[in-house]
Formats: structure tokens, sequence, C-alpha cells
């Protein structure tokens, strides 16, 4: 079974920083890309932010040079750096693990709420 972990969600005030880890564990041979997205209440879910395996990433436009997404290949983890922090970007925060072959699998989410 594969399962995805996630830590470091959390209450912060506006203009302050969060780090988001997720590490994939299981019966996997490899990982082709990962990434995190969000959900806020009435909102639809969006891409925040994704890596491949070879280091490239892309980020949604609103959080385009505030976040920054990184990865250990050896630890089949994936970090989102969150800083400057602003009240929109409350939500719940999942992270997402594309093996090679195109399966999916989803961490149980994080919750990320930025107070003023």
């Amino acid at each position: 079974q594969v399962q995805l972990v996630e830590s470091g969600g959390g209450l912060v005030q506006a203009g302050g920083s969060l780090r988001l880890s997720c590490t994939t564990s299981g019966t996997i041979f490899s990982i082709s890309t990962m990434g995190w997205l969000r959900q806020a209440p009435g909102k639809q879910r969006e891409l925040v932010a994704s890596i491949t395996s070879g280091g490239s990433t892309t980020y949604a436009d609103s959080v385009n040079g505030r976040f920054t997404i990184s990865r250990d290949n050896a630890k089949n983890t994936v970090y989102l750096q969150l800083n400057s922090l602003k009240v929109e970007d409350t939500a719940v925060y999942y992270c997402r693990t594309t093996v090679r072959g195109g399966w999916d699998y989803w961490g149980q989410g994080t919750q990320v709420t930025v107070y003023s």
C-alpha cells in the first residue's frame, strides 16, 4: 500500500511563514511528479505547485514568488515553503504523488489558517 503523510500545517499570522512536508511510503518503484493542491471553502481545488523528478517546478500565479516547492528524492519527500502568507492562502493543503505509470496518490490534507 502507498501512503502519504503530511505535516507542518497550522495557524499563522499574515506575513508569516510555514513549511509543509509530505513523505510517500509503501510499495512503489518510482515517483514521477509530486505536488501540492489546496481547497478553500466555497472554492474549487487548485494546483498550487508541482515538481518533476528532474526538479522542474510550476506554480500557480497567486503564489508565485512567495511559495517554494522542493523535493528530496532519497526520502520520497516533497516540501512546500510558504512565505509572506496572506489570509487568502487559508485552505486545506493536499499533497499528491504521481508514480510512473500514471497512478495518483493523495495525502490526508493539512489545514493552513492565516489570520490578520
